[in-house]
């Protein structure tokens, strides 16, 4: 099967420290992939170097009939690829002043250049799947961490993109709002959309990925099926974390 998302040869620096180093993945259509390592090694870098929130020095992304290189990407090119990936941030990033349905509309009106009553239905849409429907009105300061994520997440569903960033979606989350948020992401890969996950949470990792990227260094170090990576990993390195973090 062909790669949906082709990323090579990707490079990002900050000054003198190298994050990413030669980054080569390939995601097939509806695959969902789960990024696992230690904090500061690259993977929410990775996430952002993937729609331009960060900018790499080097390397190809290819999503679908769009390439993007890093040398000589303009603008637009920049604009296109934010068009088909949608970005969950760990942090939320909602728009304090926006309601819950404002936020979930923004994307569609500001990216998608969608009617406001068009971007309304859609997000009401959303807001009844992640079940927020009665909650459009309300704005973040209002809502618990587990809603606010939630909207975020919806936002992202909204776009219909073809690749869905994941950064840590639970990270800020009380524990008690952190199985929430997993039941819904697990429900958007119900649908076969194709994911990339950072994540901390091993067991929901083992459960939700069709693969496994470790990774280390700013070098992916070893990649395989959950079965392959929590059950038979090849290199000491991956060997070393998993015990750590088990």
């Amino acid at each position: 099967m062909s790669c949906q998302i082709d990323i090579k040869g990707l490079v990002k620096r900050f000054g003198d420290n190298t994050v990413l180093n030669g980054i080569d993945l390939c995601l097939q259509p509806g695959e969902r992939m789960a990024i696992i390592g230690p904090s500061g090694t690259g993977k929410s870098t990775l996430l952002r170097c993937l729609n331009y929130l960060d900018r790499p020095e080097e390397g190809r992304i290819t999503i679908g009939d769009l390439t993007v290189d890093a040398e000589n990407a303009q603008k637009s090119d920049i604009l296109a690829l934010r068009r088909r990936t949608g970005f969950v941030f760990q942090n939320y990033a909602l728009f304090a002043n926006k309601t819950a349905r404002a936020n979930i509309m923004e994307g569609l009106t500001t990216v998608r250049g969608w009617s406001k009553a068009q971007a309304t239905e859609r997000a009401d849409q959303i807001l009844s799947q992640i079940g927020l429907g009665d909650r459009g009105d309300s704005y973040p300061a209002a809502m618990s961490g587990g809603q606010q994520q939630r909207v975020g997440i919806g936002r992202a569903m909204a776009l219909d993109a073809e690749l869905l960033l994941f950064d840590e979606p639970t990270s800020a989350l009380d524990p008690e709002w952190v199985g929430e948020v997993l039941d819904l992401i697990r429900r958007v890969a119900d649908g076969r959309q194709t994911m990339l996950i950072v994540t901390h949470e091993m067991q929901f990792a083992r459960e939700i990925a069709d693969r496994i990227v470790f990774m280390e260094g700013g070098r992916i170090v070893e990649q395989g099926p959950p079965s392959q990576i929590f059950g038979n990993a090849q290199d000491d390195r991956t060997r070393a974390f998993l015990r750590r973090v088990g």
